[in-house]
């Protein structure tokens, strides 16, 4: 009973942290909200010096939030988006220091230390509608060698937008986790989930967009050509969502972008135009994959058929031909064109094995670091 009083003070007032460490919880008078303090509860030594360090608890002279009173684990407050959705939401500066940042936290692990646990004590629930093995690995094994610990819930787990809504989906979750990544069909739900949810919520792939991918790929192209401004891009095939949030990374740093793709399969309108706009970078969509990749310092490409599209596979394999990167293809683009894969790969449709298999093929540490660029979103959104 006593342990069950604490914790409703807690959360039905508010507490102040004293000089002696000791936490001095207060509750509100129903009739007048006016605090009345109640007890005083002795913290431990290392509790006491992180609160001095974060900075006063405060005891309220007000009614309690709703998000207080819900009890949901927020981060801490910090200017800038709450969520990972796109990366146009951050600026130049905040995107190369979360690159930067994943950066130094890979090469921590690298050498063995496992002594950076930031997350420790923190739980991040992971929702499937899309299943796969690069995004649920990564984010998984990133997250428990950081310190925490992922939940995987699975296509049928949930069923979100058919068994239980969106928004009331992200009002249970927000409240047992410190953080949410989904991976969906449907960009709306992405957006209706960090709408609704009182944490992070990391778009780990829509339909839309793939921003994740995107930084690791960031993220590799530094570690290999030493810088991302000013390099040129080309992506060969099908304008789908990871062309997409290379036109949404291109509005805010500088490169050239180029996309080839069959008419009739070009990006998104608006999306070309608000990369377009921006006047940050240069923005080519084109039909000719050898004029494309001439001079190139990457040449990319995806499956012609995602998910959701299979049926479409044979028509799509009619309508790319021509599209596949081959050795003639990266003949044209150069010697010192790096070729890129977001994987999986259908070996012998858009990429022959010998292009993967080379030694300018730099798709398995591109593979690794999603890992090490989630990482770092992760940090930041947490403010750590």
């Amino acid at each position: 009973m006593a342990a069950t009083a604490t914790a409703a003070a807690a959360i039905s007032g508010g507490a102040s942290l004293r000089s002696d460490g000791a936490l001095a919880l207060c509750s509100y008078d129903s009739s007048g909200g006016f605090p009345r303090r109640d007890l005083t509860l002795r913290l431990h030594p290392s509790i006491s010096a992180a609160s001095r360090r974060r900075g006063r608890i405060s005891c309220r002279t007000s009614a309690p939030s709703q998000s207080t009173v819900s009890g949901s684990k927020s981060s801490e407050l910090k200017s800038g988006p709450k969520d990972f959705l796109h990366i146009s939401d951050f600026d130049k500066e905040t995107i190369l220091k979360i690159i930067n940042r994943a950066a130094e936290v890979k090469a921590l692990l690298k050498s063995g230390d496992r002594s950076f646990l930031p997350f420790k004590g923190r739980t991040m629930a992971m929702i499937f509608a899309k299943p796969s093995m690069r995004t649920r690995v990564s984010f998984e094994t990133g997250f428990f060698l950081l310190g925490g610990h992922a939940i995987y819930l699975g296509p049928d787990d949930i069923q979100m937008g058919k068994r239980e809504e969106t928004r009331d989906v992200a009002r249970v979750l927000s409240r047992y986790n410190d953080m949410l990544m989904a991976r969906v069909f449907s960009h709306q739900d992405i957006l209706d989930l960090a709408a609704y949810s009182s944490v992070p919520v990391i778009n780990g792939l829509t339909d839309y967009n793939h921003p994740c991918q995107i930084m690791a790929d960031a993220l590799t192209i530094i570690e290999h050509i030493g810088q991302l401004e000013g390099i040129k891009v080309v992506y060969v095939g099908d304008g789908n969502n990871i062309v997409h949030s290379w036109l949404l990374l291109a509005s805010i740093v500088p490169f050239h972008f180029v996309c080839a793709c069959p008419k009739g399969f070009e990006p998104d309108e608006k999306t070309v135009e608000k990369a377009k706009s921006a006047g940050i970078s240069k923005i080519e969509i084109t039909n000719d994959p050898k004029e494309a990749v001439k001079g190139a310092d990457v040449v990319y490409s995806d499956v012609w058929a995602s998910m959701g599209q299979k049926e479409e596979a044979s028509y799509r394999k009619q309508k790319f031909q021509g599209f596949q990167i081959d050795e003639a293809l990266m003949e044209i683009a150069g010697p010192k064109a790096y070729f890129m894969h977001c994987l999986p790969a259908e070996r012998g449709v858009e990429v022959t094995n010998g292009v993967i298999e080379a030694p300018n093929s730099i798709v398995f540490p591109q593979a690794e670091n999603r890992m090490h660029a989630q990482n770092a979103i992760m940090l930041h959104l947490m403010g750590l």
